[in-house]
């Protein structure tokens, strides 16, 4: 069991690289074009746009909240997007416990913030992203859970989410605001610990039949 800290995580298709103040501009030029294919995910347009949402994914990281990533096309050398680990739980128990752990530890985490400019959507990018982050998550931070979630009405995310493994734990009502200044319905799915030994042959065997460009 690791603790939680920056890493990179990295295979022959995707790198995911600690998000750093100086790949703003980069971050910036992958959410130009094709803005239409964002849909109902919120990404940084304008450079204080991106100065704000690498500051506060910055500041998130320095108080343990999260993990941030910019993913880049191993096989092209660019920066195509941003990932996280997010809203990550230390559980305290009501009495002594094995299973306990320290500060610096994580008991469940979420996989969110990620978006992808449109050469990279629904590419070898995304699975192998996701296999990379999974595999990190249960086999060297040693998690129970891993959450996914994503807006209700977004079909395709959730779509994407079950292909990988994902299970639907229900769909929160009113949840949050959403991008286009509605109300949100939140759907939250899970992986457990328990279920990644065969979500992850089934994954690694989807990242193979994928990588071709």
């Amino acid at each position: 069991m690791l603790p939680v800290a920056p890493v990179t995580l990295r295979n022959d298709v995707v790198a995911l690289e600690p998000l750093l103040l100086t790949h703003g501009d980069a971050l910036r030029r992958a959410a130009t074009k094709g803005r239409e294919t964002f849909g109902l995910t919120w990404v940084p347009e304008t450079n204080e746009e991106v100065r704000k949402y690498v500051g506060l994914a910055l500041a998130e990281q320095t108080r343990g909240a999260s993990v941030p990533f910019v993913t880049r096309d191993v096989r092209t050398g660019q920066i195509v997007g941003s990932t996280r680990f997010m809203n990550i739980e230390r559980w305290t128990w009501m009495q002594p416990n094995p299973l306990q752990r320290g500060p610096e530890f994580a008991d469940a985490v979420e996989i969110g913030s990620t978006w992808l400019a449109p050469q990279a959507q629904r590419s070898a990018v995304n699975t192998n992203a996701k296999l990379l982050m999974l595999t990190h998550a249960f086999e060297s931070w040693e998690v129970h859970r891993v959450s996914l979630k994503t807006d209700a009405r977004n079909a395709r995310s959730r779509a994407a989410i079950e292909r990988i493994g994902g299970r639907l734990d229900g769909v929160l009502r009113a949840h949050m605001p959403s991008i286009d200044g509605r109300v949100r319905d939140t759907a939250f799915f899970s992986i457990l610990r328990d279920e990644w030994p065969a979500v992850g042959e089934r994954l690694r065997g989807m990242a193979s039949s994928v990588r071709p460009v």
